[in-house]
């Protein structure tokens, strides 16, 4: 009885590792760009950011000159503020430090309105000049979500906040009262708002598993299983979970697509080409037009976290800038 459970076992055993998969292309080339060091790795980020590990942050002005106090991390840099939580009950904004009482985990400021997506999925706006929330609505609390939350929106008269929910809250800020919900993705366990943007007048917002359109007059949605999501110019970049890259119009019309077997894509950038950083350690270059793509050899460990902002592509403690 011992051997045949000992058989099973490993039995067991190799038929698990046999059912792993990985991407192994073919031809592929050693990548010639520049590397460069952040000095130290990644230990949380969102959509807009990242904290370091040695308390520095990363933002759309690249790595910051000083480090965040100590048990914060960094939420945004919002109309020249930073914005980052102690996960907690406190936010900073630059060199003040607010008692919110809530955790805060997205958040964006423009003039006088900072405004806030709370861990319970509450949405609200602090005013800095009065020192107190002006606005406050509670959704469905979210047990489970992607960690890649994006935050909220200014577009003129309006702030768009993505919950933690799948939905799209419109907010006037002359009224002070939601005005309008955008249903994004209600079904999925995973199904916070992970991309939020406005182009050319459309916006652009998607969950895990959904990707909508909302132009003048149009309302325009597809299911994708998503892995990372970007925009440049007027078109629609996705990796899903099946190693697809697909390229889409503002009207989530698909324009291309390339499928690489067993991809696991980590982050995608745009430049003059479209570039997906693979996990087995590869970094895929797929040009405008989606004929030709080259495959990189790229030094990269499937345990390190990986974000992109603009142009550029995080990992590890370095980062690649495409031009």
């Amino acid at each position: 009885m011992k051997t045949l459970l000992l058989t099973l076992s490993a039995l067991l055993l190799l038929s698990g590792c046999a059912g792993k998969q990985y991407f192994e292309p073919e031809d592929t080339e050693d990548f010639n760009g520049k590397i460069s060091s952040i000095d130290s790795e990644i230990q949380t980020f969102n959509r807009s950011g990242a904290t370091l590990e040695n308390g520095y942050y990363l933002s759309q002005d690249g790595l910051s000159k000083t480090a965040l106090p100590e048990g914060f991390e960094f939420i945004n840099y919002s109309n020249n503020t930073l914005i980052a939580t102690n996960n907690k009950d406190k936010i900073l904004l630059n060199d003040e430090i607010i008692e919110i009482n809530d955790v805060v985990v997205a958040a964006s400021i423009e003039n006088d309105n900072l405004a806030m997506v709370l861990s319970n999925n509450t949405i609200a706006i602090y005013n800095t000049q009065e020192k107190k929330i002006i606005f406050k609505e509670y959704y469905q609390e979210s047990i489970a979500n992607d960690i890649r939350i994006t935050n909220p929106l200014f577009m003129n008269n309006l702030i768009l906040f993505p919950t933690l929910d799948g939905k799209v809250i419109v907010v006037s800020k002359n009224e002070n009262k939601s005005v309008k919900t955008i249903v994004v993705d209600p079904d999925s366990t995973f199904n916070n708002i992970i991309y939020l943007n406005v182009v050319q007048d459309t916006l652009i917002a998607a969950s895990n598993n959904k990707v909508i359109a909302v132009g003048t007059g149009n309302l325009n949605v597809q299911d994708y299983e998503i892995r990372e999501i970007i925009t440049s110019n007027s078109h629609i970049y996705i990796a899903t979970i099946d190693g697809q890259l697909i390229k889409l119009d503002l009207n989530l019309n698909e324009i291309a697509s390339k499928k690489y077997k067993f991809a696991k894509f980590y982050a995608l950038a745009f430049s003059d080409a479209l570039y997906a950083l693979e996990s087995q350690g590869y970094l895929i270059k797929v040009e405008e037009d989606f004929v030709k793509d080259t495959i990189y050899d790229f030094s990269f460990s499937t345990n390190a976290k990986a974000i992109t902002i603009g142009n550029t592509i995080y990992f590890e403690d370095n980062y690649v800038t495409f031009k």
